[in-house]
Order: C-alpha cells, then structure tokens, then sequence
C-alpha cells in the first residue's frame, strides 16, 4: 500500500518533510494558505478533507492563531479524528514548559506556565484528538538558510549579557529524522533537541569564528531594540531533555551540538 503523508503548515519543517519522504518514494499533500503545485489552500474545505480521508499518516505543524486557538483542530478536528490514518503528529514548542531558571525539563514536565499558553492548550488537545498522536516538542530551529551564520552575514546577530541564560536549538534534518523513526515507534510526546544546550552568545560567537568576522557588540537587553517575540525569547531559561526519543524511537541527532550543525552549514556554502 502507498505511503502518503498530509502535511498541514508548509513551512520550513514542513517543506524539509516533504523533500525527504519524496525521495523515498511517498505521496504528499500539502495545506496552506494559498493553493500550489501539490498543496491544497486551507480553505479548500472539500479537497482537505478528501486527503485527510486518503492519507496515511496526518502532520500538522501549524501553530495558534493570533486569538489562540489551533485553526487546524477548529476546521478539521472532526475529520482528522475519525480518520482511517495509521499515524498523526504534531509540532509543538518546548516554549509549553516555560522557564525553570535554566534546569533540565523532560516530558513530564508541567505545561504552561510560560509565554506559550496557548501553544501548550494545542498540545494538550492534539494529545486527546485520537487515541494515538505524536508530539514533538522542538526547541529553536535552525538549519539551511535560517541559522545564526544568516544573522552574522546580514548583520541581525546580537550578543546579549544574560550571564547563565541557556536554550536548546534542534537543526530541522534532526526534526525530519525523528519524525521518520517515530512512523513505526510508539505514539506519545518527544523533546527533540540536540544534545549541548548552550547560550546565544556561544552560538554567535561560533558563527563568527566560521565566517571569519568579528563578535558583534555585547549589549544588554534594554540596550537593543528586539521585537517582543525576541525579547521573550530572553525572558526563559532551560534545558531540554531528549532521553525519551533516543531510548524509544532510537532516534539519536545526526548534530549533537551546535558546532557541528554550523560547520556543515558553513561547509555547504564555502
């Protein structure tokens, strides 16, 4: 029987999903905004639920709206509950965990708590949708294109004095490998992250190192005008564990840490 994957959210992860299941031979059905070459327009309420009908397995990676409900449930719940699907998954934040002051937080963490309140209602309703749904919860992703050498070159990177502020970051390849081994895993919620939390300023400061430029200025926070989504960024503090993923899916990161992630990348556009 052919494998075909509804990915709802065409964005990075999502797109990155669809080039690799492509290559093994699936069938894949984008949801969007706007109709295009092998994706549906959201709207397009008849030709959406005709995938979800035909679909293998179900991905949203869609994220609350501005009134902070999930547009995917609202729409199309129902339909992706009753669904003939052997697998659905969910893209959720580790921002549902909030700040722990820079501890470790694995999966039986308390949820919202923090600025993601309406990204952990999400999580908890994806959870109850079927009888068997993954989450993943991701940290910062970077990758291809979007990383902190792009914030170098354009000269968008800052370097903030948070003495002992840390975050988790997973590069998307990692996203797309655990999403691959969790097809024949049990169901359930992962962390996806590598494995070195570390601060910006390290990540910046590598980058810089890579690309042969100088360190950007050390500011404080009220020095530098960030939006409010950047600056909350700022206003958590943890560590993210991904212990569960490795053990049960077998899932190891191909980038353990971020100077591995920033070296390929660097590598790739020498």
């Amino acid at each position: 029987m052919a494998q075909e994957m509804l990915i709802f959210g065409m964005g990075y992860t999502g797109t990155r999903l669809r080039e690799a299941l492509l290559e093994r031979g699936w069938r894949v059905t984008g949801v969007r905004r706007e109709a295009s070459e092998g994706v549906l327009a959201f709207d397009d309420v008849a030709g959406v639920r005709a995938a979800i009908a035909r679909a293998t397995h179900i991905l949203s990676s869609v994220p609350p709206d501005a009134a902070g409900d999930d547009p995917v449930l609202a729409c199309y719940g129902t339909d992706i509950a009753t669904a003939l699907a052997r697998w659905a998954g969910y893209l959720s934040s580790t921002g549902v965990y909030g700040d722990t002051g820079g501890a470790w937080v694995d999966e039986g963490a308390p949820l919202g708590s923090g600025r993601r309140s309406a990204r952990a209602r999400a999580d908890a309703e994806w959870q109850m949708l079927r009888a068997a749904v993954t989450i993943f919860r991701l940290p910062g992703i970077y990758g291809p294109g979007r990383s902190a050498l792009d914030r170098v070159r354009e000269g968008r990177a800052h370097r903030i004095a948070l003495p002992g502020q840390v975050f988790s970051r997973i590069h998307v390849d990692d996203i797309v490998s655990a999403m691959l081994a969790s097809f024949d895993g049990p169901h359930g919620v992962y962390n996806i992250a590598d494995n070195a939390p570390s601060s910006q300023n390290e990540v910046i400061e590598h980058a810089c190192i890579l690309l042969g430029l100088p360190y950007p200025p050390l500011h404080t926070l009220d020095d530098v005008k960030l939006n409010p989504q950047a600056r909350a960024f700022y206003a958590e503090n943890r560590r993210v564990a991904n212990g569960r993923a490795k053990r049960i899916l077998g899932w190891h990161p191909r980038y353990p840490d971020y100077r591995t992630g920033l070296s390929e990348l660097a590598a790739a556009s020498d």
